[in-house]
């Protein structure tokens, strides 16, 4: 099923930990269990909650935790972690986890990192209103900010292609000058002889498409389920969107996954934005390649509602790990690494709990969806 040359990325959440800023926000003691604990389903067959199992409710701050999720993700295929970075204007945040890895070298596993560059809000209450920590982008922050990652770009475990670190912009539409920034990161890392492998994330409702290149990306990646697959899919539950520029039998392919999404959209009178999980597989598998490099991405399921107490949650339904590992080796064979080193296809996510979003064994499914990454 999985191609040798293809490397697994698995993203990775570094919150399970309790820190200073979420004891005063959200109550002393704050984790993301906190959110998972609470879930309850919302309608018939809805799984909630998702509960571990194998690691159960561990604390990042413990070694044998990060060493135990290494061991377990190497031992079903998976190439390398990407951390989630959060940075504020030289503030770190949930930066414990990595940095110990880092200090360490334990796990000797391989990691990328990923600027999670969004404002931190109450949308886990409830809505985007109440800012907690605020990204503010400037030159000079980016100057100090190139410069605080270098060394762990020089890190023997960090993920590269040919020898250049792979770094990721979680929201590159948030900045004033994207180009800029990538120039500032690419001019400092070259003074310490390093070129990098710049790349953002494509979501659904940010950038994508145009500009990746241009701006002065190496290549882009798309972010699922909230990808722009996802974008085009509720455009398709809104009407049936069929185009005569396409070929006949993508419109007949087209039209019968319209149909199955009428006939699954139940739970109407739900708040909820509900989708099939089959059925977006099926979708996603005929969306045209984009012009530029574009590394795949997969996600065994999604369901925010836990964070989302007091608004609409967007519910990937009915996954199952059968369906997961067909869209995930359908990926890996409809994928054409674009070098030796240009090889990856994204898994969203390792661990994020909160948003129904794991390859950790849950108590329902056990290690299924590891299972399934795993060649037949």
């Amino acid at each position: 099923m999985m191609s040798n040359k293809i490397k697994p990325i698995a993203i990775y959440l570094p919150q399970f930990h309790p820190i200073p800023e979420n004891d005063q926000w959200w109550g002393k003691g704050f984790t993301e269990w906190i959110n998972v604990v609470k879930a309850k389903p919302r309608f018939e067959g809805h799984y909630q909650p998702h509960l571990p199992a194998d690691l159960g409710f561990y604390d990042l701050r413990l070694e044998e935790i990060r060493i135990a999720q290494a061991e377990l993700a190497k031992e079903y295929g998976i190439y390398g972690f990407c951390y989630y970075h959060y940075w504020f204007n030289g503030k770190r945040i949930l930066e414990r986890p990595f940095q110990e890895v880092f200090e360490s070298k334990k796990p000797d596993f391989p990691f990328m990192l990923c600027w999670a560059n969004e404002n931190w809000t109450r949308v886990w209450d409830g809505g985007e209103n109440g800012v907690l920590l605020k990204q503010e982008y400037s030159e000079e922050d980016d100057l100090v900010h190139i410069q605080h990652l270098i060394p762990y770009f020089k890190d023997a475990r960090y993920i590269k292609v040919g020898d250049k670190p792979v770094f990721i912009f979680y929201k590159p539409d948030l900045f004033p000058d994207m180009k800029k920034t990538l120039e500032i990161f690419r001019t400092e890392a070259r003074k310490e002889g390093l070129e990098l492998y710049l790349c953002r994330f494509e979501r659904w409702n940010g950038s994508a498409g145009e500009g990746v290149n241009e701006v002065g990306f190496d290549a882009a990646i798309e972010f699922q389920p909230l990808s722009v697959s996802l974008k085009k899919y509720f455009d398709l539950k809104k009407k049936k969107s069929i185009s005569h520029s396409r070929p006949t039998y993508l419109n007949q392919m087209i039209s019968k996954i319209t149909s199955r999404i009428n006939h699954n959209s139940s739970n109407v009178n739900s708040k909820d934005d509900i989708v099939n999980y089959k059925d977006f597989i099926d979708f996603d598998l005929i969306q045209t390649k984009t012009s530029y490099k574009c590394f795949p991405c997969v996600c065994p399921m999604w369901d925010n509602s836990s964070r989302r107490t007091k608004e609409s949650a967007i519910i990937f339904d009915k996954s199952t790990p059968n369906y997961f590992k067909h869209w995930y080796a359908s990926k890996c064979k409809n994928f054409e690494p674009y070098s030796d080193d240009e090889n990856f296809i994204f898994i969203n996510a390792w661990n994020e709990w909160a948003e129904g979003n794991h390859l950790e064994p849950d108590q329902k499914w056990g290690r299924k969806y590891l299972e399934a990454l795993k060649d037949d």
